[in-house]
């Protein structure tokens, strides 16, 4: 899939833990982060997720995960894709995406 429209992320250093925290606040997007972890590294896209809500909510929910620095997204044109940003959260937060991912859902 050729990327289209880069999208803005944050820089390692630029991710604060209260918008993580914040992010993470929300059971669908802890859902969407625990099943990017869970594909190991595979990008997966926005549609696939079993998130039972409106499409604008949805992408709603994603650009918060970005925009907090958890997910890297690239714009295709006719969808995104998602990875969790792993080795970014564990050199910004070392241990707390690993303590999240063993928390599970709630």
């Amino acid at each position: 899939m050729p990327e289209t429209t880069p999208l803005w992320h944050p820089e390692v250093s630029e991710i604060s833990l209260d918008k993580v925290l914040a992010a993470l606040s929300d059971p669908y997007r802890r859902r969407v982060v625990l099943d990017l972890a869970a594909s190991e590294g595979t990008p997966l896209r926005c549609a696939g997720f079993p998130i039972p809500l409106a499409k604008a909510t949805r992408t709603h929910h994603f650009r918060v995960l970005r925009e907090a620095g958890l997910i890297h997204q690239v714009d295709h044109g006719n969808g995104r894709t998602n990875t969790l940003r792993r080795d970014d959260m564990d050199r910004r937060f070392p241990g707390l995406l690993a303590a999240i991912v063993a928390a599970g859902p709630e």
